[in-house]
Order: C-alpha cells, then sequence, then structure tokens
C-alpha cells in the first residue's frame, strides 16, 4: 500500500492519497470541525465509452450505447430484490448515482454512522446482479426517461449542438442511448462491461469530512478483494479539426426559441489541460458573461434574457468544447453578435481591469470550496478520475500566475468560428 500527502502549503490543508492493495486509488480529506461525511465511489466509465478491450477480450468489441447509464440503475438492486436505499435508510445517509460521458459515481451523505455507509457504498457496486428479468424490467423505465428527455427543448438544443461539433467522436452520443439501442443490452453484455470498467485499477474512492482515515483504510481492506489489472483500454475515433454542420435548427414546442452556439477544439491533458479550462472560463466571461459589453447591449435590446449562460464541455485528452445557450427571438442575430465580439477581443484583447477582478473572484471561490465538505469529495474524486497527474490544488497556481497575455493568445484557439455550430429549437411551424 502506497501512501502520499497532497497538500497545499498557501492554504494550509491536506488530504492523502493511498494506493490500495486492490488497485484502486483511495482519496481521504480529514476535516475535523465538519459534521458531515461525504464519499464518492466513481469509475471511469460513461456513455462514450462503446468500443474497448481489456486482456480478457479478443480485440476491441463494440457494445449498444446506453450500457453505462443503465449498470448505473441496475446496482442500486440486490438478488434478494431489494433496494440499496432501504440500506442507507437504516444508516441516516442520503445516497444516489449519476452517469455522464465519461464517469459514473456512487454517492452518500451523513453526519453519522459513516462507516456502515462506507461499507454499504463498496459492497454494493463490487456485487453487480443482472438478470434477463431485471434488465428487460429496466428498459421500459430508461426507454420512458430517454422519451421524457426528447421532450426538453433545452436538452435537444444541446443534444443536436455536439452532432454538429463533432463528426466521429462518441460524445455526441446520450448518456443513456436511445430506446433502441437500450433494447439490445443483454444481461451478459452488461457483466463483459461491468468487468472491464470497475475493475479497481480504473475506480476512485474520495471520502471527506469528520472521518478516521485508518478506519476508512481497514473498511477497504475488509471489503475490496485484490485483483490484476485488465489493462482496460478505450477506443476513440480520429476526430478531424472541422465540425460537421454549422447549423442544426429543429422545430419544438417553446415560447422563444432555445439556441446553443459550441466552439470545437482540440483536446488536451494534464496541466494544460487544467489551465486551459481556467482561461476558457474567463474568456467566456470576457466574451459575454453579465458584466461584459455585449450581454448587457443585448439584454437592453431585448435579443437576449436572463436565461443565458456560458460553460465549457471538457473531458481531459477526450474533448474541449465552450458553450453558450439561452433563448432568443433571434438566434442567427445572436450568433453573428458574438461571432463580432470574437474578432474584437482578437484584435483589440480582453478586458485588463475585469480580468483581474474576474481573477480575484475564481481565485477566491476555489479556496471557499475547500470549507464545502461536498465540494472536496467532488473535487478530489474528479480530478482524480480526470488525471493521475493533477491534485485539486493545482488550478490555485495556475490562476495566480495567469495573465490578460496568454488568455489573450488563446482566444483563436478556444473560440475558433471556423470551427464553431449553432442549434436551434424553435416553434413549430
Amino acid at each position: 500500500m502506497n501512501k502520499q500527502i497532497i497538500r497545499s502549503d498557501e492554504l494550509d490543508e491536506q488530504y492523502t492519497l493511498v494506493h490500495h492493495s486492490s488497485g484502486l486509488d483511495i482519496l481521504m480529506w480529514k476535516k475535523e470541525d465538519f459534521s458531515t461525511v461525504e464519499a464518492y465511489f466513481g469509475t471511469r466509465y460513461g456513455s462514450i465509452n462503446n468500443c474497448f478491450k481489456t486482456d480478457d477480450t479478443d480485440g476491441f468489441i463494440s457494445v449498444p450505447d446506453g450500457i453505462a447509464h443503465y449498470i448505473e440503475h441496475k446496482l442500486f438492486e440486490s438478488d434478494d430484490n431489494s433496494s440499496v436505499f432501504e440500506l442507507y435508510a437504516e444508516t441516516g445517509a442520503a445516497a444516489n448515482a449519476f452517469t455522464s460521458t465519461d464517469i459514473t459515481a456512487y454517492y452518500f451523505s451523513c453526519t453519522d454512522n459513516y462507516e456502515k455507509s462506507l461499507e454499504i457504498l463498496l459492497d454494493f457496486v463490487r456485487s453487480p446482479y443482472f438478470t434477463k428479468e431485471n434488465v428487460e424490467k429496466e428498459q421500459g423505465i430508461i426507454a420512458q426517461e430517454i422519451k421524457m428527455g426528447d421532450d426538453s427543448p433545452t436538452r435537444k438544443c444541446f443534444k443536436n449542438l455536439l452532432k454538429a461539433l463533432y463528426v466521429k467522436h462518441p460524445i455526441s452520443i446520450d448518456v443513456a442511448g436511445t430506446v433502441e439501442s437500450i433494447a439490445k443490452i443483454t444481461p451478459e453484455i452488461m457483466y463483459k462491461c461491468y468487468d472491464a470498467f470497475y475493475d479497481l485499477h480504473n475506480m476512485v474512492l474520495a471520502i471527506a469530512g469528520n472521518i478516521d482515515e485508518q478506519k476508512v483504510l481497514e473498511i477497504c481492506d475488509k471489503t475490496l478483494k485484490a485483483s490484476p489489472d485488465k489493462h482496460l483500454e478505450s477506443f476513440f475515433p480520429q476526430e478531424p479539426r472541422e465540425v460537421a454542420k454549422k447549423t442544426i435548427v429543429e422545430t419544438g414546442t417553446v415560447g422563444i426559441p432555445v439556441f446553443s452556439i459550441g466552439f470545437k477544439a482540440d483536446a488536451c491533458e494534464g496541466r494544460e489541460y487544467l489551465k486551459r479550462s481556467v482561461i476558457a472560463g474567463m474568456l467566456l466571461e470576457q466574451l459575454i458573461g453579465q458584466t461584459s459589453p455585449l450581454y448587457n447591449r443585448m439584454l437592453e435590446d431585448g435579443l437576449i434574457n436572463s436565461t443565458l449562460g456560458t460553460y465549457m464541455y471538457t473531458g481531459s485528452v477526450k474533448y474541449f468544447c465552450c458553450m453558450i445557450e439561452g433563448e432568443s427571438a433571434d438566434p442567427q442575430k445572436v450568433c453573428e453578435l458574438v461571432y463580432e465580439e470574437i474578432g474584437r477581443l482578437i484584435k483589440e484583447g480582453i478586458d485588463a481591469e475585469r480580468f483581474e477582478i474576474d481573477k480575484r473572484v475564481r481565485y477566491g471561490e476555489k479556496v471557499s470550496s475547500i470549507n464545502d465538505v461536498k465540494a472536496c469529495a467532488e473535487a478530489m474524486l474528479y480530478y482524480r478520475l480526470d488525471s493521475k497527474k493533477l491534485t485539486l490544488f493545482d488550478d490555485l497556481d495556475i490562476i495566480a500566475s495567469l495573465t490578460v497575455q496568454e488568455c489573450n493568445s488563446m482566444i483563436s484557439e478556444l473560440f475558433d468560428i471556423q470551427r464553431s455550430s449553432l442549434s436551434i429549437v424553435t416553434n413549430k411551424q
């Protein structure tokens, strides 16, 4: 068992990383002054991992879309038809799970009995029970979930944007799959995927709060069995630089047309990925954040409303894009004005004063998050699953040392108009 202390002298904070004998990476952050405990048990497995190989497969195999999400649903059921939520009710913990493009995670929050809750977490995630009957039963439930998602104009707009931006990458696949794809899922396929992606060498346990680190390790020693590394490898097709489509327009039931503008950039990893993420966030604020001239001008003109927002859709090594979404009676005009503002920023550079304010705000938010147990547990999980080269303290140094010149140098790369797409969901004609 290999133990490492991850420390920030500036914040006088630290957490512990243990490479457990089972193959699992365990991250523990003891916070004595807090009454709650938050724990996440996650795997590097999401909707994009539909083609993979391990030592147990004969080369790469392709599987139906939506299996990662399907497995997440079924792991909460046991062979005696009882629910994991019943077990958590006895400990007083609140539990749930989520599946994203590249992560599946199971988690709980509690104020007491964290030891028993942790045992439940480690046990049920490591105890799959898939049968023909319970898999078929779930198909109807998830099919209904998919149909509900298809009825959401905002979700439809987002999904179409990904299809417009990416030509080959599976990022455009919906996390839940399609009604057609989940109909192809069988217990045998689910076990094959589970064995590949729920290999402890591919997983991370992150726990923060008023914990005893030695007790956590004792529970892991008791619960987790050592297993050989299966050398999991996912296949992703080579993604061309250009986008698939410049514009996708679809009709739907909306009061005001919904739009999403996306900018496709090259994927990267490690510290470069983290730095690029920080810069992208700051450039989005300069471009069309609530303190920007463009945002306020369009708001005053009635071209946009308060629903407008920006975010990054990123995954280390896999994909990187910046997005702007909202409502507008004239999405095309909004897009044109965004492109014009990008051109101005490339020519004139960003506002240095606003940059310094945003920099201080982001640094302060990062420091404040250290006092949130849930945020600490989540961050430890995400950083470790994203890259074994990063810690959650790394972006503090990046934010502190970032310059206006570095941000200006990345505008053309992160907001390349030639690599952008517009998705619109408008009123039914």
